[in-house]
């Protein structure tokens, strides 16, 4: 988000880009974040003045093993990635709670990036990061620890790893016990550097919503540390700002991107200036405080630009901004000659509830008030087919058409609170004339959600204010699905046309 030309206005990414780690390579800056359970997975964006970005692709074609993600694990997945840049490829090391820590190495950005690679098996292990030390030639890795799968944490563990990246040479040490340390709890997601003859950690400490940023510095990898907290709310409205990646551009400035829990919103991304003060320390924002507005870094102007959000699906393809809720099937979206997004009406035992549906293509709820449309037609349909547009949290609500026997297609709108098992109607139906339907939802403030729908007569509103709520550690999700009842033969087929995604 930009001001004037001579400033930038944080957040940079306003929507749930969580867990953000960046890397410079030439005059081009690279950003990984996490993607859990939603595949294609560790997405990949760039930038020429850290203020503007887009997503250029992803670095995990899909998530492994296989079985383990073919229904959707919505807080699972792919956590806290770490983005490296070393001997002329790039390097992302991410933790998978349950399973250990993964790598994957390309050559260019947009890859081929290669197979996921278990570099240590464990559960709990979250958050590596690698360095490879140019002064000693030495290659290290640290990572943190998940309470839930451990039943330890607030420690970082401290590995010498094989310079290749594919195994680490020890047992590992406790190089940082968050226990010591007075005050300070929940310390994680470990970005390791060197600078200036000293090895640092830059670590979130205090918990996502409430917490700050440390910077941890020692002589030696393995420690003792020496630790100083560098970011933290102050009398700012900006909570719990911390877990991001320090980044030096080719005009010799330091920046720090780091995240901001919103809530339904997830975890959105700040741009903070960051110079290193005369004690050696870091000292980031306005002395320790986030900064809202800022003049933005000596770097070559560049065009306003922003993640993509409206597709028109030519071919029924869809842009990379989209993912699926679990490792995709077969069949479930069709290739044509013409625009639109066709997907198959997926038979279920869960077509009732869309947060257990594997073929949900969502994307990112947007951290600003908009509006949302789209147009669907629902296609030789069967008694229970349905299809729509849903935000989808822990709890949901969809608007979009439903094949009923007897009574051809209807608009419906659908919800279901947390506690919910099955949905409930929000607002009463009406017929669908020729099974088509122009959806509409108004995104306000705090995530409250407005529906509407067109059958031919113009928009009119459905139900109530419905509020977006996110998952555990995952913000609210837009998408598009289509689904029916379990059964025999093929249920129909939804086409969805002219998504867009425009300012209130």
């Amino acid at each position: 988000m930009t001001d004037d030309g001579q400033t930038y206005t944080n957040p940079v990414l306003n929507a749930d880009w969580s867990d953000p780690d960046v890397v410079r390579v030439g005059d081009d800056f690279y950003l990984t974040a996490s993607s859990f359970g939603r595949v294609p997975g560790l997405p990949l964006l760039h930038s020429r003045d850290l203020v503007n970005w887009t997503l250029v692709g992803h670095a995990l074609e899909r998530l492994e093993p296989e079985e383990r993600f073919t229904a959707p694990r919505h807080d699972h997945g792919v956590w806290a990635p770490s983005l490296r840049h070393h001997d002329d490829r790039f390097w992302i090391f991410w933790g998978d709670p349950d399973q250990g820590i993964f790598q994957v190495n390309a050559p260019e950005i947009r890859g081929p990036w290669s197979r996921p690679h278990l570099v240590k098996e464990g559960r709990g292990l979250i958050d590596p990061c690698p360095l490879w030390d140019d002064e000693t030639g030495e290659a290290y890795l640290v990572h943190a620890w998940a309470k839930s799968r451990s039943g330890v944490n607030n420690r970082l563990t401290g590995h010498r790893m094989h310079p290749d990246g594919s195994s680490l040479l020890d047992a590992g040490k406790v190089i940082v016990d968050g226990d010591r340390i007075p005050g300070w709890f929940t310390l994680e997601g470990p970005k390791l550097y060197r600078h200036d003859g000293w090895f640092w950690i830059l670590a979130p400490a205090g918990g996502v919503a409430t917490g700050w940023q440390g910077a941890l510095r020692s002589r030696g990898f393995f420690g003792p540390y020496e630790e100083r907290i560098v970011l933290e709310q102050k009398d700012t409205g900006v909570n719990g700002p911390h877990q991001g990646g320090w980044v030096r551009t080719q005009a010799g400035e330091d920046w720090f991107l780091h995240f901001q829990q919103r809530g339904a919103y997830g975890r959105v991304v700040h741009l903070q200036p960051m110079r290193w003060g005369a004690d050696g320390w870091p000292v980031i924002g306005d002395a320790g405080a986030p900064v809202a507005v800022h003049p933005r870094p000596a770097l070559p102007p560049q065009p306003p630009a922003a993640p993509a959000t409206g597709d028109d699906f030519p071919g029924g393809r869809f842009g990379r901004q989209w993912q699926w809720t679990a490792n995709p099937g077969a069949g479930w979206a069709t290739q044509h000659s013409g625009d639109g997004l066709r997907l198959a009406c997926v038979r279920s035992g869960d077509a009732h509830d869309p947060r257990r549906l594997p073929h949900v293509l969502t994307q990112r709820l947007p951290g600003t008030p908009c509006a949302v449309e789209v147009e669907l037609r629902l296609d030789r349909a069967e008694p229970g087919a349905r299809a729509g547009l849903v935000v989808l949290g822990d709890a949901f609500g969809w608007i979009g058409l439903e094949c009923r026997p007897g009574a051809g297609v209807r608009l419906v709108h659908r919800f279901a609170e947390a506690a919910a098992d099955r949905e409930r109607d929000a607002g009463p139906s009406c017929p669908a004339p020729g099974g088509r339907a122009r959806l509409r939802i108004e995104i306000g403030a705090g995530a409250r959600c407005r529906f509407s729908y067109d059958v031919g007569a113009g928009f009119v509103p459905s139900g109530p204010v419905f509020t977006a709520t996110p998952w555990r550690w995952v913000g609210a999700l837009l998408g598009l699905f289509a689904a029916a009842p379990e059964g025999p033969g093929a249920a129909g087929a939804a086409t969805f046309t002219h998504f867009r995604v425009t300012p209130c």
